[in-house]
């Protein structure tokens, strides 16, 4: 097997940097598969039926916005720019050294810049139906998902099983299940952890080779932090207002939004992101006669904004600011993504209509808003 080549570019990458093109280099040198993913709408069951890790491939940070805007147009969303200028720059070891990278057709920013990204790593495009609810959609999904799978079979010359299907079904499940249970020392009062502590353990799943090795870090996370908890610990103050946080992906502004959130009198209970607490919650059954359309049927649930009509987003939150005692709601939106954007103004009514306190917060990646963010979120923490 030849040995796979670092950037031209690694020597100047910083120490922590290196150590992670290095990690990464050691896993396909050993003959580690790995596929890129960018949704969650991605099905992942079939990605690990191939004997393949998955990362997530969706950017975080303002580094490479520069470097993205230099082909891309700059009113576009952050995430997609970052995701592009990690792959353009070399600087993701994630992106530079997996096998494929699978996009979906979510917003129309995404599915365009699929097209640029397929000149610099292969790229397979997922199409996505644009709602839920007539019969047509669903099939078209799951013949979607069909293609996927024979698509790996074909590309890395093997042949997923259905017992292979049930067995990653299996797997997965485990994951949710220890994720869902972190959450749930969220439901606490007042709750056993932070919500920085959280919103990184969810977003560490998404960069894990060893689904069962992950699942057993979270498992024993979550047993020491209850235990500290009944011993009488808490490390969150009785006093601290309960926000649960909506919107787009918070990857990219952790510490702009969630950070702020807790440094200002707050607590996240609960991230309403589509890799929060709601897609999580929804399993999958590994005895199901057709476990392929079970696994296609799971994902096309998912309550992304980009799905027409999307009640069921309401509802769910709705029903999460009970569960979770959440004081109030922050609807965090990516500048330039449009159907959060839009769809804003339905969350808005449906919190206001319960009586729950909700503020919209637009921002980017960028730093020049940092002031704005905490003056606003401190004023709303205030409120509740």
């Amino acid at each position: 097997m030849e040995e796979s080549k670092l950037p031209s570019t690694f020597e100047e990458f910083n120490d922590a940097r290196k150590a992670s093109f290095m990690k990464v280099k050691e896993f396909k040198d050993a003959g580690g598969r790995l596929i890129g993913f960018l949704c969650s709408y991605t099905p992942l069951e079939i990605i690990d039926a191939a004997g393949a890790a998955s990362v997530a491939l969706c950017g975080t940070s303002n580094e490479t916005v520069p470097t993205a805007e230099t082909v891309l147009p700059a009113n576009l969303c952050p995430l997609v720019k970052s995701t592009y200028g990690f792959a353009l720059a070399d600087k993701c070891p994630f992106t530079y050294f997996s096998d494929m990278i699978v996009g979906e057709t979510t917003c129309d920013g995404k599915k365009k810049m699929y097209e640029l990204l397929n000149e610099l790593k292969d790229v397979y495009v997922l199409h996505l139906p644009q709602g839920q609810q007539r019969a047509y959609e669903a099939d078209a999904w799951y013949q979607d998902v069909k293609l996927f799978k024979e698509h790996l079979e074909a590309y890395y010359d093997i042949v997923i099983t259905d017992d292979d299907l049930r067995a990653a079904v299996r797997r997965r499940n485990r994951l949710r299940q220890a994720l869902l249970d972190l959450y749930g020392l969220q439901k606490l009062t007042p709750s056993a952890t932070t919500g920085m502590e959280l919103v990184s353990s969810v977003m560490a799943s998404t960069f894990s080779f060893d689904i069962e090795a992950y699942a057993a870090q979270l498992e024993e996370l979550v047993a020491k932090r209850r235990a500290a908890y009944d011993a009488g610990e808490r490390p969150v103050g009785a006093d601290r207002k309960r926000v649960l946080v909506t919107g787009c992906p918070l990857g990219g502004v952790m510490n702009k939004v969630v950070k702020t959130i807790e440094d200002n009198g707050g607590v996240v209970v609960c991230s309403d992101d589509c890799s929060g607490e709601r897609t999580s919650s929804m399993m999958i059954d590994p005895e199901a006669p057709d476990i392929l359309r079970a696994i296609s049927d799971r994902y096309l649930q998912i309550h992304c904004s980009v799905m027409t009509p999307n009640d069921g987003r309401m509802e769910n939150t709705l029903d999460m600011v009970e569960r979770y005692h959440a004081d109030g709601v922050i609807e965090s939106i990516l500048t330039a993504c449009h159907t959060f954007n839009v769809e804003s103004a339905r969350m808005e009514r449906a919190m206001e209509s319960h009586g729950v306190p909700y503020m919209r917060l637009e921002t980017d990646y960028s730093t020049g808003d940092v002031g704005q963010v905490e003056t606003r979120i401190a004023a709303f923490i205030e409120t509740l």
